[in-house]
């Protein structure tokens, strides 16, 4: 239940005095309690260690709505957990979305994931994290994802004579398709269809990503393979001729580079294709030194583990430290060698990281994130990111020390389809065997809130946040064809704390089924074509959305405080020590929300920037919806200056 009168804190710069501690490290974090909440004392709670320890937090700001409370945290070992512990008089009254509920007062957990009347596990603590911070960029950026062979051919790869028809250049393994020519979505023909997109042709389209206002394009692989999507590698020491060499990977950085733009990779550490060399070595001689780079078969002696049973794609052993070294290990190594300027890229995505080095009694997978970390950092000097592809449950995998964050699929996507899928169209999700559910923002925000308190702070907002990849369903098509509800789902990502990740063509309409059909060709010809395949009206609330984030601090960076999640609204505050945003999705008509200006301190000096379904009346806000859409409103940050950590702070501990 969402009560927007509760205590709140979250990792953001509003509420934590760091955001890049380091060991020993001193951190004010404060609680910011409403009047109503009749809250006597705050105490902070920490496990330096694993014992629990328990330290006062004092008044530094009191009006008549609101009281904050500091306290300070001595950062003891490189990922401290903390909660709050509130105290108060009598009986509290929350206020429902149905009947007001009425909790014990005088003992009262404040996590992530919210206030609570009884005791409840760690596994929500808030955190924070010591070990060395991202990249200052990430904090700013929004993603664009590119298949390579989908985006676009350069002129140098057109057929003589027939520009957009089939490629006569292509291998044995391959299939040419035209531009225009439809998908082939079969399972064993899908991959092999080649359209010929080219790293050049992304290049001479950088100026759409531009006017776009994206940072970051994020390439998925690009080295040679036997399919189009590139995860069968053949080998990691060249880029594939298909897509122009390592010389167009080299230009397109550098063009990308020359218009503020950074460039991503895609490396699958996981596995490789089965005509990788290093697999055709292992082959040539099992009982040799590269036979021992994949892991060994356990149930059928003399072959190798495939990914899930996919015979194209054996899977590498990390407990063999050569494996390993070869990845990541020095300036030759497959991470390091492509990363920085003049070497084709600033920062990976990481392929299957959640099985990465995990097999049976073997689990390497951490020490797998936490090499292959150290490998970004040295190439870049600490300026690369590093995120892995993880479908689930991700809090034990990022815990601060190897992948900066993953792509959040089971905090962000999967929550957003369960709200946003057309009552119609029931797409299955990434392996899932039943439908996905159509729900209420109530369940959608609970799960959001819950999987967003199960990571560090830092580690949630330097997460990619997707409504949909290259893997999935396309959004278009998840909203039942409703460029409303893709508006509404755009707004959402680009709202929402994390990176956003938008998939090439959602910005003007793209549809797909699934995730092999959803990897049509970009459709440039379209554009400006009336009734075409290219939605423009849809490519404007892309582009302002986008600017609306880069322009506010609070987008970017602030903290969530959610105020309303019920059937068809949502309704959350964005906050950051020099602005608040409030935001208001809606799915669907409603009626008005009111939300008391007790409870938003500031807004009444709120002004609009995008969306017309706010106003001001006497003491509330009142949020409406007559039709599909979404509200910004933007208003100057009310909250005290930190004060200095006291004299007599003994680091407590």
């Amino acid at each position: 239940m969402i009560a927007a009168g509760e205590p709140h804190h979250d990792g953001s710069p509003l509420h934590v005095s760091q955001q890049a501690p380091t060991l020993g490290s001193v951190v004010s974090v404060r609680v910011r309690v409403p009047r109503a909440a009749r809250v006597t004392g705050v105490h902070v709670r920490t496990t330096p260690d694993g014992e629990q320890f328990f330290s006062d937090a004092r008044v530094v700001h009191e009006d008549d709505t609101e009281t904050w409370w500091q306290a300070e945290i001595t950062c003891h070992n490189p990922v401290t957990n903390y909660r709050f512990l509130l105290d108060a008089a009598g009986d509290h009254e929350v206020s429902g979305e149905e009947d007001p509920i009425r909790r014990p007062a005088a003992y009262r957990w404040l996590n992530g994931a919210g206030l609570h009347a009884r005791d409840v596990p760690d596994a929500a603590d808030f955190r924070l994290v010591a070990h060395p911070a991202p990249p200052a960029w990430a904090t700013g950026a929004v993603v664009y994802q590119v298949f390579p062979d989908r985006f676009a051919r350069d002129a140098a790869a057109e057929p003589d004579g027939d520009p957009g028809g089939p490629r006569t250049d292509l291998p044995g393994w391959a299939t040419a398709a035209a531009w225009d020519d439809p998908l082939d979505t079969g399972k064993d023909r899908g991959p092999a269809q080649v359209y010929g997109g080219t790293l050049d042709g992304v290049r001479e389209h950088l100026d759409h990503l531009v006017e776009l206002g994206v940072t970051v394009l994020y390439l998925t692989p690009v080295f040679p393979a036997r399919s189009n999507h590139r995860y069968d590698a053949t080998t990691f020491d060249r880029v594939d001729p298909l897509l122009g060499g390592d010389e167009a990977l080299v230009r397109l950085q550098e063009a990308a580079h020359e218009r503020g733009l950074l460039v991503m990779g895609d490396i699958t550490t996981n596995h490789t294709g089965d005509e990788h060399e290093w697999f055709l070595a292992a082959q040539a001689d099992p009982q040799g030194p590269a036979g021992d780079w994949y892991v060994r078969d356990p149930d059928h002696p003399g072959d190798w583990v495939r990914w899930l049973g996919v015979e194209s794609l054996p899977k590498l052993d990390h407990a063999n430290p050569a494996v390993r070294s070869a990845l990541t290990d020095g300036p030759d190594s497959v991470v390091e060698r492509w990363l920085g300027p003049g070497h084709g890229l600033d920062a990976w995505r990481v392929d299957v990281a959640n099985m990465t080095g995990r097999y049976r009694d073997v689990d390497l997978a951490h020490q797998v994130a936490r090499e292959t970390r150290a490998a970004v950092d040295r190439a870049t000097g600490g300026t690369g990111l590093v995120v892995a592809e993880h479908t689930h449950d991700h809090s034990a995998d990022v815990t601060g020390d190897g992948w900066h964050g993953v792509m959040n699929y089971s905090g962000f996507t999967r929550p957003a389809w369960t709200w946003l899928r057309a009552p119609g169209f029931a797409p299955k999700f990434l392996g899932s065997p039943l439908r996905v559910p159509r729900l209420g923002a109530d369940l959608v925000v609970e799960t959001i809130r819950e999987f967003s308190a199960i990571v560090p702070w830092r580690s949630l907002v330097h997460s990619m946040t997707l409504v949909g990849s290259h893997d999935t369903t396309r959004v278009r098509t998840l909203v039942g064809d409703d460029p409303g509800q893709v508006r509404v789902a755009a707004a959402l990502l680009l709202t929402s704390p994390g990176i956003p990740m938008i998939t090439y063509g959602d910005e003007v309409g793209m549809p797909g089924d699934f995730g092999e059909d959803g990897r049509r060709p970009m459709p440039w010809a379209d554009r400006g074509v009336p009734g075409g395949r290219w939605d423009e009206d849809l490519l404007d609330t892309y582009r302002e959305l986008i600017r609306l984030r880069r322009a506010s601090p609070a987008l970017t960076a602030g903290g969530i405080r959610w105020l309303h999640a019920h059937d068809d609204a949502m309704v959350f505050l964005r906050e950051h020590p020099d602005e608040t945003v409030l935001v208001h999705v809606a799915r669907a008509a409603h009626d008005a929300i009111p939300l008391e200006l007790v409870d938003l301190p500031g807004a009444a000096d709120a002004r609009p920037l995008a969306g017309d379904g706010v106003r001001l009346e006497g003491d509330r806000l009142l949020v409406h919806a007559e039709a599909t859409g979404y509200d910004v409103w933007s208003w100057p940050t009310r909250a005290p200056a930190w004060e200095p950590v006291p004299e007599d702070y003994r680091g407590g501990w």
